[in-house]
Formats: structure tokens, C-alpha cells, sequence
């Protein structure tokens, strides 16, 4: 049976490299896939979408690469988008170049003899930037500034950009994001592993290539566990985020059988694959800090959408191709209204916070206190309050997680310790991050004086480790427990209304990236042929027929002998 499971890595192997081939795994008529409609066709879209300029040219990728084409056709509006760059990579710049960084960047846009001089900014607050740099040079120091000119562009340039063919391309592009999606969107292959209503396993966009996990929630058993309401919720909260630190939802369809999730693919593993299977217990202490900052990042993102996790441990932490992780498997994760808190016993034992053992009130501080107990683990090689393979009742390990201190070892730097007592503190009102900025908090701690959360935040920053390209980090297919059939459940109508609210099909920013990531957007997004505007752009030459496939043709040709007439003498209105 080892054959079987060779195979299914040989072929996994195949796809995540893109197929040996010229296309990258694209299929022979992904052109034919994401064929741009006419714009006649998106004359409705163009009607009610939202002309909001912070989601259209800011937020969506296509809409910002757009926008910003537009405004390279305007010297003006380039200068803008040229020093917002600026701004970037000045934010981006490692802290010894900074200052630097910031004096090329005033004396390019705020120097009267410059080509590039911007005028819409005030001279006060050029001035303001100016002292302040010499002072300090922070992160936030052009903040105003940025604000000034994304406001100009957000005004007239912006109600310029929407009567130009670069609005009806973004139109087009968005017309294609809304076409269904069902499985044979996708190339299927080997179970990665199990859900908690069905397999996860490795999926291929057939159009561009990309490569996604695709987690498959069996309708019978969703239905028979009453978990509706987990699924749907786990669905929203996915949609609603998107962090370079938490996987991210593509797509949402549905078979005959089951409801699936198409999520960021992480071929590197779990964190609790890597502490317990890769020689000694834990990592060095630098991996640790390296991982817990960009755990850090993901719970900043999450929490600012008001979201509490209330699931971290290292088997929840997956790392990508590159050595960088995300957070994954938000089934538990929930959204807290402002100024509200909540309450829910949810969790893993022996990684559950006080508060949440105890059924009291809570809003984030358990994702500060799973933080605590995520680094403990990294560095020491086994969990604060459970021995690993430890048999011990839950009661006593939530006992000890209420009144037991946790023990280190000379694994832990002065510093190391230091964190993870300030985020272990069992009353989360003395807690590290639960105090006024939360992650912000965290952050500051001198564990983290060597990490630029900036640069990490845009990946720049190399990972200490990176995984086997040709390696599969998970079980055996032979390994992975099959889930049994269930019995006495029977779908009908009643169901409809879940599906219908589950089934969503693309998402906008993943399936954008998607299109950019893999140069479909690139080979694709052509205004002009041999000196003409584009005949899908041109309003004056009408929609084109679709184009009809072989045995359309062949058959259409068998009736028209048949009957005694050609084509070209067909009434209209016979098809």
C-alpha cells in the first residue's frame, strides 16, 4: 500500500511545482476561461457597485493596479502615487537608513525646484515632518501627509478615473470574479488531512494554476451535528479577514454532498509537527520569538475586526512554502460586538485561559494568554500545564491552568521568561496585551527589540526556517482515518436557505491577488490591439456571439442538411 501513497505525493509534488510545463498548471483553455465579457454586458455592474474610493482603488488589487495605470496617464496625479510609494518604502526601511530614507524623500517632493514638488500638501505640515525627523524618525512620521494626498486623489481624479476604459476594465474584471464556482473550477488531489465535518485536501485552480486547500464539510454531517450555525460563522469570520498572517477564504461552492472551504495552502506543516518531529523537543529560542511576532500580527488583524480566537496551539499554526506561518481552523473563532464582551467554555484543554474555564466574561485576553502558552511550548518542547502523552483527567489540568505557576527550565532566556509570565498572568485585567493597545503592548516587549514588525508585516524579513520544497508535511493517505457514512439524515428544501448564504463563490481580494499572483492579470489586461482600443472595451462594435464548441457545430450542421436549408437561410428565431 506504500505505492498508493507515493503516487499521491508524486502527483501533489507535480501540481505545487505547476506541472512541469509552459502553463504553470493552467489548463490549455485558461485564456477561454477568463475571457473578459464586453462592457455592454457589465453596463448593470457599472450601475450599483459602490463607488467607494477606499475599496475600489485602495483594498482591491485589480482596482489598485487600475487605478493607478489611470494615473500614470496624468503627471500630476503620478507624482502622488510615486510619493505614496515613497512613503512605503520609507516606512519599510530598516531603522539605521531611515532618517535618510526620509531626507531624500522631503527634498524630492517638497522642494520647490523639484519636478516632482507637490503642491497640495501645506507648508506647515512639510515643516512639522521635517523637525520631527531630525528628532526621531518614526514609522508614522509622512502619516498627514498621506492623508492629504489620498484625499485629493480620492476627490476629483477619482471621479475622472470612473468615466475612463481603466473603470470599465476593473468592471470586466469584477464581472468575471462573479461567475459561479463549482468543482470543476478545481483539480482535485490527495487528502492533506481531516476537519471536523470532512477531509481537507489539495486543490488547483484549472485557469491559473494556483494551488489552495480545499476543506469539505459533508452536508449529512453538518446537519446531523446541528452545526449550521459553526459553519457558516467559520465562513464569515474567513471572508471578512485578510492578513498575510491568518489563511485566507478564495472560494465558497458546493457539490452534490458536501459544502467547501477553499483556503490558503500551507505546504510546510503544523508548528506541532516541527516541535515533536524534527529531532530534539522545541526550537532555539530565535525561531520562537520569530513565529511569536508573526502570531502577534495575525491576532492584530483579528482583533481589529473585533474577532476573538480562543483556539491557539501549535497544531493550529501552519507555515507556507517560504518558512512564514498563519493561523488556521477559526471554527471557534467569534466576532464580539464594540463595547461588548462574551462568555463560552471553547477551547483545547490544556490551553484554555482562566476566564474561560471559569465561564466569566472575556473579550481577547484568551488569545494573549494561548499566545503564552504557544511560546512556552515552542521553546521548552512541551505545553505549560500537560506533559506531552501526559494521561491526566481534564479537571486536572484545568486545575493546574487556575492555581498552578508554570515551571522553566535554562531553555529560557531572562526575556523569554519574562514574556510568557506577563501573558500567562491568570487574571487577564493584569495580563500582557489586555491593557489599552493590545497587540501594540505586546509588541514592545524587548523579546521583540530585533524584529521590524513593518518589514515582517510586508514579508521582507527571511524566516529561520524553510521547508523541503520536495517534502509533504503530513500523514500518510493510508494514515489519515476515513470518516464513516452517515446514517439517518436526509437532505431537503429546509436546507436551501444555509446553502444559499454559505455559497458565495470567489472572494474579492484572494481571487484579485489570485489573478495578479499567478500573470493572468498581466497577459490578460490589454487595452489596445494593432493600435485599436480593444474590441471588448469599444461601446461602438457590438457584443459578439458566443464562440459555439465542435459538436455544437457538427450537429447544427446534420440538422441543416436534413431539413434542407443552410445556415445562412435560418429564420431568426429558429435555434
Amino acid at each position: 500500500m506504500e505505492i498508493e501513497n507515493i503516487v499521491a505525493n508524486t502527483v501533489l509534488l507535480k501540481a505545487r511545482e505547476g506541472g512541469g510545463g509552459k502553463r504553470n498548471g493552467r489548463s490549455k483553455k485558461w485564456k477561454e476561461m477568463l475571457k473578459l465579457p464586453h462592457i455592454s454586458v457589465c453596463e448593470d455592474l457599472r450601475r450599483t457597485i459602490e463607488r467607494d474610493y477606499s475599496s475600489l482603488c485602495q483594498k482591491q488589487p485589480i482596482g489598485r493596479l487600475l487605478f493607478r495605470q489611470f494615473c500614470d496617464t496624468r503627471p500630476e496625479l503620478r507624482r502622488c502615487i510615486e510619493f505614496l510609494d515613497s512613503v512605503a518604502l520609507y516606512e519599510l526601511a530598516p531603522d539605521e537608513k531611515r532618517r535618510d530614507c526620509g531626507l531624500s524623500l522631503l527634498d524630492t517632493y517638497f522642494n520647490n525646484g523639484s519636478t516632482a514638488h507637490l503642491p497640495e500638501i501645506p507648508r506647515e505640515v512639510v515643516e512639522e515632518c521635517r523637525e520631527r525627523l531630525e528628532q526621531s524618525p518614526c514609522k508614522e512620521l509622512f502619516k498627514e501627509c498621506t492623508r492629504i494626498v489620498g484625499e485629493y486623489l480620492s476627490g476629483a481624479p477619482f471621479s475622472s478615473y470612473q468615466e475612463t476604459m481603466f473603470f470599465s476594465r476593473f468592471l470586466q474584471w469584477k464581472w468575471l470574479e462573479r461567475q459561479p464556482v463549482t468543482k470543476n473550477t478545481f483539480r482535485h488531489y490527495r487528502v492533506l488531512g481531516k476537519g471536523g465535518f470532512g477531509e481537507v485536501c489539495a486543490c488547483q485552480v484549472r485557469a491559473t494554476g494556483k494551488m489552495y486547500a480545499c476543506k469539505k464539510l459533508e452536508k449529512k454531517r453538518v446537519k446531523k451535528r446541528k452545526g449550521e450555525a459553526m459553519a457558516l460563522n467559520e465562513k464569515r469570520i474567513l471572508e471578512k479577514v485578510n492578513s498575510r498572517f491568518v489563511v485566507n477564504l478564495a472560494y465558497a461552492y458546493e457539490t452534490k454532498d458536501a459544502l467547501c472551504l477553499v483556503l490558503t495552502i500551507m505546504n510546510g506543516g503544523d508548528l506541532k509537527f516541527h516541535i515533536y518531529n524534527m529531532g530534539n523537543s522545541g526550537f532555539e529560542e530565535q525561531r520562537a520569538i520569530f513565529y511569536a511576532a508573526e502570531i502577534c500580527c495575525g491576532l492584530e488583524d483579528l482583533h481589529r475586526e473585533r474577532i476573538v480566537y480562543r483556539d491557539l496551539k501549535p497544531e493550529n499554526i501552519l507555515l507556507d512554502d517560504r518558512g512564514h506561518i498563519r493561523i488556521s481552523d477559526l471554527g471557534l473563532a467569534v466576532q464580539i460586538p464594540d463595547g461588548e464582551t462574551i462568555r463560552g467554555r471553547v477551547g483545547t484543554v490544556g490551553y484554555m485561559a482562566p476566564e474561560v474555564i471559569q465561564n466569566e466574561s472575556y473579550s481577547f485576553s484568551p488569545d494573549w494568554w494561548g499566545l503564552g502558552c504557544l511560546i512556552f511550548e515552542m521553546i521548552q518542547g512541551q505545553s505549560p500545564f500537560r506533559r506531552r502523552k501526559e494521561r491526566v483527567k481534564r479537571e486536572e489540568v484545568d486545575r493546574r491552568v487556575r492555581e498552578d505557576p508554570e515551571e522553566y527550565s535554562d531553555k529560557f532566556s531572562e526575556e523569554a521568561r519574562d514574556i510568557c509570565r506577563l501573558l500567562l498572568v491568570k487574571d487577564p485585567k493584569g495580563r500582557l496585551g489586555c491593557q489599552g493597545p493590545g497587540a501594540v503592548q505586546v509588541k514592545q516587549h524587548p523579546i521583540f527589540r530585533n524584529i521590524n514588525f513593518k518589514r515582517l508585516e510586508a514579508s521582507i524579513l527571511d524566516p529561520p526556517f524553510i521547508p523541503d520544497p520536495r517534502a509533504v508535511y503530513c500523514k500518510d493517505v493510508l494514515d489519515i482515518e476515513q470518516f464513516s457514512t452517515v446514517k439517518g439524515v436526509n437532505l431537503d428544501t429546509t436546507d436551501d436557505d444555509f446553502y444559499h448564504k454559505f455559497v458565495t463563490g470567489s472572494v474579492s481580494i484572494p481571487w484579485q491577488n489570485e489573478m495578479i499572483e499567478m500573470d493572468c492579470f498581466k497577459e490578460i489586461n490589454v487595452f489596445e490591439l494593432d493600435g485599436a482600443l480593444c474590441p471588448d472595451l469599444d461601446v461602438n462594435r457590438p457584443n459578439p456571439p458566443p464562440k459555439r464548441g465542435f459538436f455544437y457545430r457538427l450537429f447544427r450542421r446534420e440538422v441543416c442538411f436534413k431539413s434542407g436549408y443552410s445556415d445562412e437561410d435560418e429564420e431568426p428565431n429558429r435555434l
